[in-house]
């Protein structure tokens, strides 16, 4: 099958946080755009539901801070869940 040349403007923090991602699932910006293509021509429209979320403020603002808190190697994990919550009641 012979593929062509496509050229598209995304933003640049959302297309790295997809290369990162896609590289995750073992696949290129290529590969993962073939596939979302594939799936639009297989449903005829998008292979998901496009809608605005109803998130108040603070709960997209927790969701963030979570984000950036799971990323921070600074930030001791837990495994024991008894430990978690000893060292919480601290």
């Amino acid at each position: 099958m012979a593929t062509v040349p496509t050229q598209i403007r995304i933003d640049e923090t959302l297309k790295k946080q997809a290369t990162d991602l896609f590289s995750q699932l073992g696949m290129d910006m290529s590969g993962a755009m073939n596939i979302f293509l594939k799936q639009c021509v297989l449903r005829g429209g998008l292979p998901f539901t496009v809608e605005l979320p109803q998130y108040r403020l603070e709960v997209i603002e927790a969701m963030e801070e979570a984000k950036k808190i799971s990323k921070d190697t600074s930030v001791k994990g837990y495994t024991d869940m008894d430990e978690m919550f000893k060292e919480l009641n601290v």
